[in-house]
């Protein structure tokens, strides 16, 4: 007996209503990207080892999916890495592509590619799937969508404000309410590591302080003494541990911290524009709220940072997320060229509406009416009436072989199509059709006019 097949682990099938779903979500992200002005582009699946490598930190490329060479890829390789079992040097000698583990790097590496092709500033927007070798669970996937916005060539902190806009625009037209759109600066972060004398340790105060809300205070202390943090460069940071009130109080409370920073009072500034701008013009759906914990991707943001959290009723973790970044083409020789830039996290996104039963009903509409196959002379009536209807806009078929009717009617059924149209030669005779409302069981004789309408309501 053959062995059934399977799939990766990490990887899904998508039936056609999942399908459908998630053609929903990416439609309304895409029309608020173009309404944004943001333009689309493509890039390939898989780059160049070296354009993704050492990109991503040393955890980043651990989780890169490398492709080996084609044909008989160890036939080049160093004979003395083979007998060592030496993977990591072996790998550069054996594989020369990898899958994308996000669009980002991609896109600095088109921007730079296309560098003198490109009206600046750039608004590109990119919905395509991306690959990470990680531990699927919840909400994780090594295969998934990301759907990216962004911005290069322009310092404008107008553009932050758009994207929480952004951000609230989608988020409204899904329905979803309570998303919480947090927002910190990496040069707050850097200013708080100046101030306690603890500016060598950046990364390791950023990455305890993140932890807040997992290990509380007492773990976060204990974190940063392991990692060498004194004792009284955390004690002047005790305010963060209770950082409550509005923005503006929290803005207040950054203010004295970080009085004597320089880079610390930009950041300050930075988030008191965005964030006194936008609620001027007020969210609908969404909460924005300043969170100084807030330290993600901290090589390579270095202005304001954004993270979208999912509902409380949904225990979900972040569902988007990004930043201002001054130099990522930097890594691809072009310099000075600042951007900002957010993503929508589709895969969570979805299990968020489904959870809190947001999907409209008609997303998963597919075929309002099925015509019965009487044999060929009914069918081709049928086909005519169908192939006007679809000229129409209407999702109509017709069943392809001259089955027993209970079949065909089952076959309805199981579809969820609302309509059947029969067309027997009293309907061909009177140039009519019989309509049955397969809910109901009601039928009646209509015109085709007649028959748009039933299909209407």
């Amino acid at each position: 007996m053959a062995q059934k097949p399977g799939i990766p682990k990490g990887t899904r099938d998508f039936s056609p209503e999942v399908v459908a779903k998630r053609q929903y979500i990416i439609s309304t992200i895409k029309h608020h990207f173009e309404t944004f002005g943001f333009q689309p582009i493509e890039t390939p699946s898989f780059e160049n080892s070296d354009t993704l490598m050492g990109k991503y930190g040393e955890e980043g490329d651990r989780l890169i999916f490398k492709i080996l060479n084609s044909g008989d890829y160890l036939a080049k390789a160093n004979e003395a890495l083979l007998a060592n079992k030496d993977s990591l040097k072996l790998t550069s000698q054996i594989t020369e592509k990898a899958l994308r583990y996000d669009l980002t790097v991609p896109f600095a590496r088109y921007v730079v590619q296309h560098q003198n092709d490109i009206e600046f500033p750039f608004r590109r927007y990119q919905i395509q799937p991306v690959w990470r070798a990680d531990r699927p669970q919840k909400g994780r996937f090594r295969e998934f969508y990301q759907c990216d916005a962004d911005v290069v060539g322009s310092k404008s902190l107008w553009q932050e404000v758009e994207l929480v806009q952004l951000y609230d625009n989608v988020f409204s037209s899904l329905g979803l309410s309570g998303a919480t759109i947090k927002i910190n600066n990496r040069k707050v972060l850097s200013g708080i590591a100046d101030v306690i004398g603890a500016k060598d340790k950046l990364i390791d105060f950023t990455v305890a302080l993140d932890k807040l809300d997992k290990i509380g205070e007492d773990g976060v202390k204990k974190e940063m003494l392991e990692k060498g943090i004194t004792a009284e460069a955390i004690a002047k940071v005790q305010p963060l541990f209770n950082f409550t009130g509005s923005i503006s109080e929290k803005l207040e409370k950054l203010s004295d911290l970080l009085a004597t920073s320089e880079e610390g009072m930009k950041g300050v500034e930075e988030l008191r524009f965005i964030c006194d701008t936008i609620t001027e013009m007020g969210l609908d759906k969404s909460i924005l709220d300043l969170d100084v914990t807030l330290a993600r991707g901290l090589n390579y943001y270095t202005g304001a940072i954004f993270e979208v959290t999912a509902p409380k009723e949904v225990a979900l973790g972040s569902i988007g997320g990004g930043g201002r970044y001054d130099d990522l083409t930097g890594i691809f020789g072009l310099k000075n060229m600042s951007g900002v830039g957010i993503s929508f996290g589709l895969d969570r996104i979805y299990l968020v509406l489904e959870a809190l039963n947001l999907f409209p009903e008609t997303v998963t509409e597919a075929t309002k009416a099925l015509f019965i196959n009487f044999g060929t002379t009914e069918a081709l009536y049928s086909m005519k009436a169908i192939t006007k209807l679809r000229t129409m806009g209407y999702k109509v078929e017709l069943y392809p072989d001259a089955a027993k009717i209970g079949k065909q009617f089952q076959h309805a059924d199981k579809r969820g199509i609302p309509y059947a149209v029969l067309t027997g030669e009293a309907e061909m005779e009177s140039n009519q059709f019989t309509v049955k409302n397969l809910t109901t069981g009601a039928q009646k004789s209509v015109s085709l006019d007649e028959l748009i309408q039933q299909l209407d309501s």
